[in-house]
């Protein structure tokens, strides 16, 4: 802080008094300034602080906070994963048993009325299948009904990537991005023509079947049944590691994400928060000097009266 000096014995301006007056007002704001801090926790309370930490931090701050919005897509499109995949491993209990039942009445040694029980057994297996699709729903939209696509920006920004799930098994595609299952399990459609992906299979024949038409359970048919069932099997099973490859994947992302996360805030922290034991020293400090600009503040105050005994 500059100061000035002069000759004691100018009364009119009583340098000394305003250089103690300016040296308690700095002393004074720094305080306030420690006081501060110490109560915000934080360095940088105005941009006239640190005008390029200001910067910095804000930048840093924004960043982290897309970062955080991608780490809740990230738990959002686990969560389909999640859902999707409890279910289709739902239905292929329910196809292993359904096929079950089919090799079970394959057997020349049953009767009619035995392939009759085992195909209404297995009817009550693919509405129970009907079941799992119909409820496999998240954020009011079925998962598995064939018409579910979302995607999901899983970095800071488009450029990291979005990431997309659909669930498409219509053409038995072999294709990484998607499959389909549209109509595929829906039993209440006036005709059939594929489920789960293999055309020409119509589980809902299997109510169908009775003593005077064993149907896909006859021994003309239940051989290409077996092979259609074996098939429908495999394509859910597709489906399944499908969407456990993109689990991988999301949990590699949510891994990444919470260490940048981390890693910003660190460096948010570095350039905006108080050192609370400096700022504690620099108070400590500051007091004493206010104190001692009051004590001589208030005696070059009285420096000027000294000249006054030169009239008497």
């Amino acid at each position: 802080m500059p100061t000035a000096f002069t000759s004691g014995s100018r009364i009119r301006t009583n340098l000394p008094a305003e250089n103690a007056y300016n040296a308690l007002l700095s002393s004074s704001k720094s305080i306030a300034s420690a006081q501060l801090r110490l109560s915000t926790g934080k360095r940088i309370n105005a941009a006239s602080d640190d005008v390029a930490g200001y910067i910095t931090s804000r930048s840093l701050l924004a960043r982290n906070e897309s970062l955080k919005a991608a780490l809740n897509a990230v738990g959002e499109a686990k969560n389909v994963t999640a859902i999707s995949q409890d279910a289709l491993d739902n239905v292929n209990e329910l196809l292993t048993k359904i096929k079950e039942s089919a090799s079970t009445a394959s057997s020349g040694a049953l009767g009619t009325d035995e392939k009759v029980a085992l195909a209404k057994s297995a009817y009550r297996l693919t509405e129970q299948v009907q079941f799992v699709v119909n409820s496999s729903v998240f954020g009011g939209r079925q998962l598995l009904d064939g018409a579910f696509s979302g995607e999901w920006t899983i970095g800071y920004n488009s450029g990291n990537n979005l990431l997309t799930i659909e669930v498409d098994l219509k053409n038995n595609s072999n294709s990484a991005t998607k499959f389909n299952l549209e109509r595929g399990f829906d039993l209440n459609a006036t005709s059939i023509t594929n489920f789960a992906g293999v055309t020409g299979l119509d589980l809902a024949q299997l109510n169908n079947v009775s003593n005077s038409d064993l149907g896909v359970f006859g021994f003309s048919q239940i051989q290409s049944t077996l092979t259609s069932i074996s098939s429908a099997l495999n394509n859910v099973n597709k489906v399944a590691a499908y969407l456990g490859g993109i689990e991988n994947r999301l949990n590699s992302q949510e891994d990444l994400l919470r260490s940048q996360i981390t890693n910003y805030t660190a460096a948010i922290s570095r350039i905006e928060d108080a050192d609370v034991a400096n700022e504690q020293l620099s108070l400590v400090k500051n007091q004493f000097l206010q104190q001692a600009s009051l004590v001589s503040l208030a005696q070059a105050n009285q420096n000027p009266q000294s000249y006054l005994q030169l009239f008497r």
